[in-house]
Parts: structure tokens; C-alpha cells; sequence
């Protein structure tokens, strides 16, 4: 964890960026948003034709990774920091009817649409609740598999996200997700400015040491894929892309 950030700023950037995903996803972000950027990515337009077109909108990951999580009929799925909701919609899709999604976010602006545009398609097997990646409300063992694209590089404490996150699962869960890494150590300047942390760029962990932090979880790694369709659109952010190699990956681990 790094103690030299303040946190209670990143949250307040991270809450003020996300409403304005939520509320205006047309407005220019250090990176993309939409639907476009989600077929690039590797989604499906069969899939995201049956997702309310205001969540595809707003989506904002940074990686496809459904192919490697393998929802199945009946499973039960964890989404953290969902958004507006695109992934938990195509979770439901593969979950079926048998199955549940429960999206988490913090920020009430998401959750509130959300939620409004489940209610408006129907999709009774989809919730969305208030929370923190770090402190998540579920019991032991109630996901058969847990989802996150783009958030856990937010958060400034990543151990105790994925140890989270390993004791929700089932014995033989698996956590699958897409986020922001880097190829070498971001400096202590970046790393303790919350405004770049918000911006999807300070919290990109060395890939080696976030790795090397989902198996300290109590997770095997199975695979490990870069996503070369995602790139950031901002000067700041191009910078720290190529001087530090921060890119998007996806991955895919089990309970051990």
C-alpha cells in the first residue's frame, strides 16, 4: 500500500471521473469510452446488442476477457467496480437464468444507472450494489467466479483487493480481469499523485509485482495476455505509456 498517497483525494478524483462517465461519456477522458472501443477490444456485437445501448455507452474497460472466464449456466458472478454496468449484462447473458451477477461500484452516479437500465431490460439475475473493492459485503465462498476490467488499478491497496476477492470465491473459483499494469516501476511522482491514479495511470503496478500479488492471494496464475487494441488518449497519458510501458493485460486465475 502506498502511504505516501492520499487516498481520501483519489477517491473524490475517481468518484468525480466516473459520475462524469456515467452522466456525459461523450465528454474527452485520458482514455476512450463506448461501444466501439469495447468491439475493438474483442466484445462481441452479439453480445452487446442484447446490453441496454446507454451501458455499452458509458463502458469505459480496458480489456476483454469473457473467453477466458467461461461463465456458465448457473454460475455465480462478482463484478467489481461495474460501472454502468456492461460487463454484469454479459455476465448475465452466459450465467443464464440459473445464475446471478452482482455488480459493485462506489460511485452512486454508476450505480444508479445501472440499475435503472436493468429495470428498464428486464434482467432480473443482475444487481447492483454500493461497496469498496477492498472490503467487499459478500459471505465466504458465494462467486463462482469474480470480474473486474479497469478498476483494481485504482485502488491503492491491490493485496487486499485480491484477497478479497479469493475469499469470496468457491474452492475452485476463479478470478478473471483486464487492467492497467506497467512494464518498468512508475516513479514515487507519479505513484503519489492522485490525479494520475485517477486517470488510470499511477496505480499501474510493475506486471512482475502485481502477478507475483495475486499468487501471494492464495491464486495459481493460468494465463497472462497483453491487450494491444487499448491505448490512452491523452498526452499525459501517451507519455507514461511509452516511457514506462503502461499497457492493458488480462488474465486468469483459481483458487488454490
Amino acid at each position: 500500500m502506498n502511504d505516501s498517497l492520499d487516498t481520501r483525494k483519489l477517491e473524490r478524483e475517481v468518484k468525480n471521473i466516473y459520475r462524469d462517465v456515467a452522466e456525459t461519456p461523450t465528454e474527452e477522458f485520458h482514455f476512450e469510452t463506448g461501444r466501439e472501443l469495447a468491439e475493438r477490444l474483442g466484445y462481441q456485437p452479439a453480445e452487446l446488442d442484447r446490453v441496454p445501448t446507454d451501458a455499452t455507452a458509458s463502458f469505459a474497460g480496458v480489456g476483454y476477457h469473457f473467453d477466458l472466464a467461461d461463465v456458465q449456466e448457473g454460475d455465480d458472478v462478482l463484478d467489481l467496480g461495474s460501472g454502468s454496468g456492461t460487463d454484469a449484462f454479459v455476465a448475465a447473458l452466459y450465467a443464464g437464468e440459473t445464475g446471478s451477477v452482482i455488480g459493485l461500484d462506489m460511485t452512486d452516479e454508476q450505480l444508479e444507472k445501472a440499475r435503472a437500465l436493468r429495470d428498464e431490460a428486464g434482467m432480473s439475475t443482475v444487481s447492483f450494489e454500493r461497496g469498496y473493492v477492498e472490503e467487499l459485503p459478500f459471505e465466504d465462498g458465494s462467486f463462482d467466479v469474480v470480474i473486474s476490467n479497469g478498476v483494481i488499478n485504482l485502488s491503492p491497496n491491490k493485496r487486499r483487493v485480491f484477497e478479497e476477492a479469493g475469499r469470496v470465491l468457491t474452492g475452485d473459483g476463479r478470478l478473471v480481469l483486464s487492467d492497467v499494469i506497467s512494464e518498468r516501476q512508475l516513479p514515487e511522482s507519479i505513484k503519489t499523485d492522485a490525479d494520475l491514479w485517477a486517470a488510470c495511470i499511477g496505480g499501474a503496478e510493475q506486471i512482475d509485482r502485481y502477478t507475483a500479488t495475486i499468487e501471494d492471494a492464495g491464486f495459481e496464475l493460468q494465463e497472462v495476455r497483453n491487450n494491444d487494441q487499448y491505448e490512452f488518449t491523452s498526452d499525459q497519458a501517451t507519455n507514461a505509456c511509452q516511457k514506462y510501458g503502461v499497457k492493458s493485460a488480462s488474465l486468469v486465475a483459481r483458487v488454490r
